[in-house]
């Protein structure tokens, strides 16, 4: 079962997170409290979303956390899938396949024309998994990311 987040979801979320951070070899990255989530996912102004997969029993077994982009060649927003994860002990179930048939039903829904997410070149299960529903890669486009100090030094230096 599919469900959006409630704020309750919360701690199990943060949790997940971390569970994923950890399984990317990341998890002295992953700063995020519970608060910034509840902030983010259920503030005054909601930056991002989620839904969650429960097993049949109601146990969350995964999560799906995403926000809006916008294409200006297309003229319209798409949703940027920022995490997915499906625990371990509940992976090969069709969780995340559901996450996903979600995230592109509500991409059909409401006319957005682009679900997209970025996967670690050495992530093989993954790759395999989204390549078999459909999805291909860009390979003709390159991530960059600007953090911390360098982040810092270009937005001071953009004062006015």
């Amino acid at each position: 079962m599919i469900r959006t987040a409630t704020p309750a979801d919360v701690p199990v979320i943060h949790s997940m997170v971390r569970e994923l951070a950890e399984y990317e070899k990341a998890l002295e990255e992953a700063g995020a409290t519970e608060e910034q989530l509840r902030e983010a996912l259920f503030g005054e102004r909601p930056a991002a979303f989620a839904h969650i997969a429960e097993s049949a029993d109601g146990e969350p077994v995964g999560f799906a956390l995403w926000f809006l982009n916008f294409s200006t060649w297309r003229g319209v927003h798409g949703i940027y899938l920022e995490d997915l994860y499906v625990r371990p002990q509940a992976r090969g179930g069709g969780y995340g396949k559901a996450l996903l048939g979600e995230l592109a039903r509500i991409c059909v829904e409401r006319g957005y024309e682009r679900l997209e997410w970025s996967v670690l070149n050495w992530n093989k299960p993954s790759i395999d998994f989204y390549e078999a529903l459909g999805a291909r890669p860009q390979d003709e486009w390159t991530v960059y990311r600007l953090t911390d100090g360098p982040l810092a030094e270009l937005g001071l230096g953009a004062r006015r």
